[in-house]
């Protein structure tokens, strides 16, 4: 699917020739004397048209107009709640029409924030993924034209929204494929097709290179699978060497089946998202490689299976990680802390400016949080700050949480430095409270995405999140440096 930006204001649409024209419209709706405008106007006082955000109007060949087809959407007040559920409300009337071509357009200028939702919803809604699906109902959307009136004043904030949406469908279609297609060995396959964009190198680390580096936590997960682990090191280079890079890791755990604590059967299916982290990390990537900012991002990406096989970790081992600590492995299904722990103390090499890790990392988190928000958790008030600040600007919301240090009281243990869980209480917090003891040399922070990064029932997939907030993190910081 491909996007314009034209310069076209809500009079001029009604002479744009397309499949669909997606008028967007505000309850401070001012009538105009265009023949669009005066049908709005007569939709709208005869009460055709509902004055509640989300409510649509569909007409086909409307009289004077170049359209084949018009659809009126109610937004209310514009906040981005609401053109999310009226573009997201007009595209689900759409897909059995099967447009080619779109014309969205609103009835009064957006800001970058509107336009952002408008444009990932209509993506989201029109999503279709067919990789293993034979006969797949692939999107027949081909293009969306936005008219906006004064265009140049939108390119910054259309360019990059189109490249979020790049980024999330990536995102997603690596975190929907089935395990037996999304293997470590894929996503370093798919990291290193990345790398042919300008700007992007990437290394991939196999079993001995981890085996060298030392690091022992990653390795002991990997121990139960025949897939080989792969250790994946993503670089865009957007500004001098001077600059430090903000890093991103993102756990790669390709399937989760627990290892020897292994998960109940019902759902288990669905472990194959367990590397959401790794694929939004990819999806940052590509939405760099689009954009082209000027700042430097490491993405690291520790990827293998964690199933129970002969030679699985089990409960009570104690391995030793790249940073030296030693760690009792009471539960082989809090496998995410492990590889993450390594990869944040390789993190140390690049003496960054930041570190960010992004994982599905408990369950804790989905029953506090659901689905609506990412848990976030950071010891460093500059990256709470610039997080918020990107939550709100992106729409792909996240909330602080606690880091008091009397929540790590449960990870000790007398057989090792730390214990790897802590019981059930306060689960997600004792988990990136882990996950600290091995950031002591940088900023960092930790989004737990086990809610937001995927959806069950009958609108089971992916999400695409958090790549959405973490694009607009990584772009703020490009703006604060500079």
């Amino acid at each position: 699917m491909n996007f314009e930006l034209l310069d076209l204001d809500a009079a001029q649409a009604g002479h744009e020739k397309c499949d669909v024209l997606l008028m967007l419209l505000s309850s401070s709706f001012k009538a105009g004397r265009s023949p669009l405008s005066s049908l709005i106007s007569k939709a709208l006082k005869a009460g055709d048209l509902a004055d509640k955000p989300g409510s649509l109007l569909d007409i086909y060949r409307p009289a004077g107009l170049a359209c084949a087809r018009l659809v009126l959407v109610q937004l209310g007040d514009g906040k981005p709640s609401n053109v999310r559920k009226g573009v997201t409300a007009a595209i689900a009337l759409l897909k059995s029409a099967k447009p080619r071509q779109i014309t969205l357009c609103f009835d009064q200028a957006p800001d970058g924030q509107a336009l952002h939702v408008a444009l990932t919803s209509l993506a989201a809604t029109s999503y279709v993924y067919a990789t293993t699906v034979s006969k797949a109902e692939v999107r027949t959307i081909a293009l969306v034209k936005v008219g906006v009136p004064n265009s140049t004043d939108m390119a910054a904030p259309f360019a990059q929204s189109v490249a979020t949406v790049r980024g999330i469908e990536l995102a997603k279609e690596w975190a929907n494929r089935p395990a037996n297609h999304a293997t470590p060995s894929h996503l370093a396959r798919a990291a290193q097709a990345l790398a042919k964009s300008p700007r992007i190198k990437c290394e991939v680390m196999n079993l001995k290179d981890v085996e060298k580096l030392g690091m022992g936590a990653f390795l002991a997960v990997a121990k139960g699978s025949a897939e080989p682990l792969k250790f994946i090191e993503l670089h865009y280079k957007g500004a001098p060497k001077s600059q430090p890079p903000v890093v991103l890791v993102g756990k790669g755990i390709t399937f989760d089946s627990g290892g020897i604590s292994i998960k109940p059967a019902a759902e288990m299916d669905e472990m194959k998202y367990d590397m959401s982290g790794a694929a939004s990390v990819l999806g940052v990537f590509k939405a760099l490689a689009e954009l082209q900012p000027g700042i430097n991002v490491v993405g690291l990406i520790p990827a293998c299976e964690n199933l129970p096989g002969s030679r699985a970790v089990k409960p009570g081992d104690v391995v030793t990680s790249m940073s030296g600590q030693t760690i009792e492995i009471l539960n082989t299904d809090a496998e995410g802390r492990l590889v993450l722990c390594d990869a944040l103390t390789y993190a140390e090499r690049f003496k960054p400016q930041a570190v960010l890790d992004i994982a599905t990392l408990t369950g804790a988190c989905v029953i506090a949080l659901g689905g609506v928000r990412s848990g976030f958790f950071s010891n460093d008030a500059a990256m709470t700050a610039a997080m918020a600040q990107a939550s709100e600007s992106s729409q792909d919301l996240c909330w602080p949480m606690p880091l008091d240090d009397d929540y790590a009281e449960g990870l000790k243990t007398n057989y090792a430095d730390v214990a790897n869980v802590a019981g059930r209480p306060g689960g997600a917090i004792t988990a990136a409270k882990f996950l600290q003891r091995f950031t002591g040399k940088y900023p960092w922070g930790h989004l737990d995405i086990a809610g937001s990064a995927w959806k069950s029932g009958a609108a089971k997939g992916a999400t695409g999140r958090p790549v959405g907030l973490l694009l607009h993190y990584v772009l703020s910081l490009q703006t604060r440096v500079a």
